[in-house]
């Protein structure tokens, strides 16, 4: 399968990097010192799954010269997603599969806006993975999962196929909810959560779920999405809390989320598409969420000036 991985961070590197170790046809779209490594010495890989390196490796910083692909991955940040999608249009013919694996819930639709639905699919990941340097992607937490679907829920021919596709992948584990859009607001409930409270106190997981009262703030946190999917006709599975909960209790003491590390490195974050996008759904929805109305007043100063917007 012809495959380009559009936005080529923790996520789009580790993700393609396993595509293209597994022999699939990969293109991946990033630039900078990044993409100059990459085409000069392949891609690497540093995985607590297995390390590896694919070398040569098939990389631009022009979506135009890639032409038509069966699938692309859309791993850029939440807030280039709109952007990303006028950029990718040369890449999508009549049957190419669009997907998306933003944190958030709001991807699908911003790609179906300027791609068309017939082209997007719900997706989502697990894995704790960044750039450790120029063509060098560290994997450092959580087993990586991949679950994609069509977003009104009908089977598919083109699923199945992805699906195969990534079930041949080392180091991934792949699955197709019967569900998607239960399984994105599933995944939200969990990131904006542990994001936001990791952001708002800046320390890692271990910390914020041993001491009572951050562990109590994870909880409201993460009843509080409950709440607003519930209003928003989105059925979430029995025991979802419990469930994360316990997730979040075995991950590795020291991970924190991409929007806490953002956050605290003063870069641009996430914090539009996760705690603030609980907060703008919530109010279509007249539903109270408290937890993370603070968290956005607490985060979105420092947000504002890391995108200077103000001094």
């Amino acid at each position: 399968m012809r495959i380009a991985v559009f936005g080529s961070g923790g996520v789009g590197g580790y993700f393609g990097g396993r595509l293209a170790q597994a022999g699939e046809d990969v293109i991946f779209i990033a630039r900078g010192e990044h993409l100059k490594a990459i085409r000069q010495s392949g891609l690497r890989v540093d995985s607590i799954a297995g390390d590896f390196v694919t070398h040569p490796v098939q990389a631009t910083d022009i979506p135009a010269e890639v032409g038509v692909v069966d699938a692309v991955l859309v791993t850029v940040k939440a807030w280039q997603v709109s952007e990303a999608a006028e950029a990718m249009k040369p890449m999508v013919g009549p049957n190419t599969m669009v997907i998306p694996l933003e944190n958030g819930v709001d991807a699908p639709d911003q790609l179906a806006a300027v791609l068309g639905a017939e082209h997007v699919l719900g997706g989502l990941c697990h894995v704790s993975a960044l750039i450790a340097g120029p063509g060098h992607i560290q994997h450092v937490a959580i087993p990586p999962r991949i679950a994609f679907g069509e977003l009104d829920g009908r089977t598919s021919e083109r699923v199945e196929r992805l699906r195969q596709v990534f079930e041949r992948c080392q180091g991934v584990t792949v699955a197709v909810p019967a569900d998607i859009r239960a399984a994105l607001w599933e995944k939200f409930l969990f990131i904006a959560a542990i994001s936001g409270v990791g952001a708002v106190t800046r320390q890692p997981a271990g910390v914020i779920r041993s001491v009572a009262e951050t562990r109590d703030m994870l909880l409201r946190a993460m009843e509080e999405v409950a709440a607003v999917a519930e209003a928003r006709g989105i059925t979430l599975s029995p025991g979802i809390i419990q469930k994360t909960m316990s997730f979040i209790d075995n991950i590795p003491p020291a991970t924190m989320a991409s929007m806490q590390r953002d956050i605290i490195e003063g870069r641009p974050s996430e914090l539009e598409a996760q705690n603030g996008a609980v907060v703008r759904l919530a109010k279509e929805v007249d539903v109270e969420v408290p937890t993370h109305a603070f968290i956005y007043a607490s985060l979105l100063p420092g947000e504002l000036k890391a995108r200077g917007k103000i001094a």
